[in-house]
C-alpha cells in the first residue's frame, strides 16, 4: 500500500477547524486534524512542503514517517509543524487501522475501560451566569464542570481576576455540591507569584485541577508552583513533542498531562508521553477545543491506556460539521463510547465541505493588562 494523495481543508462553523485526508492506492483514506488554532493556512503550508516526501511511502509505517516528517527539514519541526505533522499521524493510524479492520484503540494496547468520562465547558459569564450554566451542566449527567479564569471585558488585572476566580470557584462549589468536579482553566494567563496565590486560595475548595496557571515556555517555572500549593496543576497543551514534556514528567511538576493529540505529533507521539507519565504517576486530561476528528483521537487514546483521568469536550459529538462528518463517535450523557468500526470511527464527507463558511482568517482574541501591555488569551 502507497500514500498517492493529501488533501487539507479548512472549514468554518463555530470556528475554524483544519483537516487532512490521507489516500492511498488501495482506496483507504485516513482522517486527521491539526490543532494550531487560528494557523490553519500556515499547517496547510507546511503539508503541502512535506507532501513530497511522503507520496509513494507505505502509510503502515507510521514510526518511520513521523520521524521522517519531524526531521527531514534538518530543523526540528516545532509548533505549527507538530501540528501538521500531528494531523497526517492521526491519518495514517485511521488508515492502519481500516487495512486490519481494528478500532484504532486495539493497536495502542486495548480498551482498558468501556467508556471515557469527559468535562463540558461552561460559557463565560457572570458569576451568577456561570453558576446557573454549570448547574445545567451538572443536570445534563456531567461529572465535571470546567470553566474560565474570570476576564474584565477586554482587559485583564491579574489581581482581579485571581479575587474574581476564587469567588466564582466557591459560587460554583456551593451550587453544584461536592460530588461534582470543577476544574479552573487560567488560560497561561498568570504570573507563577499570582498563580500561586490563586492556588493556595482554591485548596479548601478542592478543584479537580488548575488548568494552565502560568506560561508553558519555561517549564522549571512549574517548580515555584508545585513546592507552594496542593492545587492539583494540569498543563501541556502547547507542548508540540516528548520533548517539550520532559521537564515536567522527569520532575513531576504537574498532576496532568493535557496531551494535544493534533499539537504533540499525533498517536505516535502521544502514546509514547502517556506512557512516560504513568512511571511517574502523572495522569493524562487530553486537551481537545477541535473537532469530530480531534474528538475521536482522543477517545481511541484514552481507552487504551491505564493513566487516563477526564477528557475534554468542547463540543458533543453530533452537534457540529453534522453535514461535513455525518458519522461521528457516540456520546452519552457525560462519556465518550468506544467506536466498533475499524479506524477512528468517523467518516467524512468531503463533497460537503462546499457547504460551510470560507474560514475566517485573523488572530487570536486579545486581552490587555490596564496599563494597556499584552497579555495571553
Amino acid at each position: 500500500m502507497k500514500i498517492t494523495a493529501i488533501r487539507t481543508y479548512i472549514v468554518g462553523e463555530v470556528r475554524n477547524f483544519f483537516f487532512v485526508v490521507v489516500e492511498t492506492d488501495e482506496g483507504i483514506c485516513g482522517l486527521g486534524e491539526g490543532g494550531i488554532s487560528w494557523r490553519e493556512q500556515a499547517m496547510a503550508g507546511f503539508i503541502e512542503a512535506l507532501t513530497p516526501s511522503l507520496i509513494g511511502q507505505n502509510p503502515m509505517r507510521t514510526e518511520h514517517l513521523w520521524q521522517l516528517m519531524y526531521r527531514c527539514g534538518f530543523f526540528p519541526a516545532g509548533g505549527v509543524g507538530a501540528a501538521a505533522i500531528s494531523a497526517i499521524d492521526i491519518a495514517l493510524w485511521d488508515i492502519k487501522a481500516k487495512k486490519l479492520g481494528v478500532p484504532v484503540y486495539e493497536l495502542l494496547g486495548g480498551l482498558v475501560r468501556d467508556r471515557v468520562v469527559c468535562y463540558p465547558h461552561v460559557p463565560d459569564g457572570t458569576i451568577a451566569e456561570v453558576v446557573s450554566a454549570a448547574k445545567v451542566k451538572a443536570n445534563e449527567g456531567w461529572r465535571f464542570v470546567r470553566f474560565n479564569l474570570p476576564q474584565q471585558g477586554q482587559h485583564l488585572d491579574r489581581r482581579a481576576a485571581v479575587r474574581e476566580g476564587v469567588e466564582l470557584v466557591t459560587a460554583v462549589r456551593e451550587a453544584v455540591g461536592p460530588e461534582i468536579e470543577i476544574i479552573l482553566d487560567a488560560h497561561t494567563r498568570l504570573d507563577p507569584v499570582d498563580a500561586i496565590t490563586l492556588c493556595r486560595e482554591l485548596e479548601p475548595l478542592r478543584p479537580y485541577f488548575v488548568e494552565d496557571p502560568i506560561r508553558c515556555e519555561n517549564a522549571s517555572s512549574l517548580a515555584r508552583l508545585d513546592a507552594k500549593t496542593t492545587v492539583p496543576i494540569a498543563m501541556g497543551e502547547q507542548y508540540a513533542s516528548k520533548w517539550e514534556f520532559r521537564e515536567a514528567i522527569e520532575n513531576e511538576w504537574i498532576d496532568y498531562a493535557r496531551i494535544d493529540l493534533c499539537n504533540v505529533g499525533g498517536f505516535t507521539e502521544a502514546i509514547k508521553v502517556a506512557h512516560w507519565c504513568e512511571t511517574h504517576s502523572i495522569n493524562v486530561a487530553p486537551h481537545n477545543p477541535l473537532g469530530p476528528v480531534s474528538t475521536a483521537a482522543c477517545l481511541h487514546l484514552d481507552l487504551a491506556i491505564s493513566n487516563f483521568a477526564v477528557q475534554e469536550v468542547a463540543r458533543v459529538p453530533g452537534e457540529v460539521l453534522t453535514e461535513l462528518f455525518p458519522k461521528q463517535v457516540s456520546f452519552e450523557a457525560g462519556y465518550l463510547l468506544p467506536p466498533t468500526a475499524p479506524g477512528l470511527g468517523v467518516e467524512m464527507d468531503e463533497a460537503a465541505v462546499a457547504d460551510y463558511p470560507i474560514f475566517k482568517g485573523g488572530d487570536c482574541p486579545r486581552l490587555t493588562r490596564p496599563d494597556g501591555s499584552f497579555t495571553n488569551w
